[in-house]
């Protein structure tokens, strides 16, 4: 009795003749549209931000305001330098630019209706801290810090997200790296 040995096929050859063109045709394509996919996610995520804050009420780039018209952060946080609090500025803020400059596009005629009504408007909130933790923006700026070192890159965003959770683990761990004190009353009173 003799077994039959498994026969193996030899591997796959492209085709010869007139079908070779459609074979190296579709193979173009495919490879070309595996290109073009890398290329349009590549772009995406370079170029459209992938970390979007919330949407506020009414739309203000931090990028546009403090990268393209240099506007400095302090003009509108000013308390940022001599209280505990950098806060969001009041409308008056943005009205003192606005009255005069893009004063009919959408949003700025969104803003003025605010203004003029004397109705805040109701941001969402990005950063906060619970009651029992004391921050103190001034000092930090007094110390040498720039804003960058807990909020990111606020200058490169057109919608401010949450960059960092104010966690007392970064807290502690910032105090220890630049020989501040980490004493428990220095954040919580």
């Amino acid at each position: 009795m003799s077994q039959s040995q498994p026969t193996t096929s030899p591997p796959a050859k492209p085709p010869a003749g007139p079908v070779a063109r459609y074979w190296r045709a579709g193979w173009l394509v495919a490879v070309l549209s595996a290109v073009c996919i890398a290329l349009l996610a590549e772009q995406f995520y370079c170029y459209y931000p992938s970390r979007m804050g919330p949407e506020q009420p009414i739309a203000f780039s931090h990028r546009l305001h403090f990268t393209d018209k240099t506007v400095n952060c302090l003009f509108c946080h000013s308390g940022a330098l001599d209280t505990k609090h950098a806060g969001i500025p009041p409308l008056e803020t943005c009205m003192t630019c606005h009255r005069q400059i893009i004063t009919d596009h959408p949003q700025i005629e969104n803003l003025r209706r605010h203004y003029e009504a004397g109705q805040p408007v109701a941001w969402e909130r990005v950063n906060d801290l619970p009651d029992y933790v004391f921050f103190d923006h001034s000092a930090h700026l007094a110390a040498g810090k720039d804003c960058s070192q807990c909020h990111g890159d606020v200058a490169g965003m057109d919608r401010v997200y949450y960059y960092e959770r104010f966690q007392m683990g970064f807290c502690v761990q910032c105090h220890r790296d630049n020989n501040a004190s980490h004493d428990c009353l220095t954040c919580h009173r």
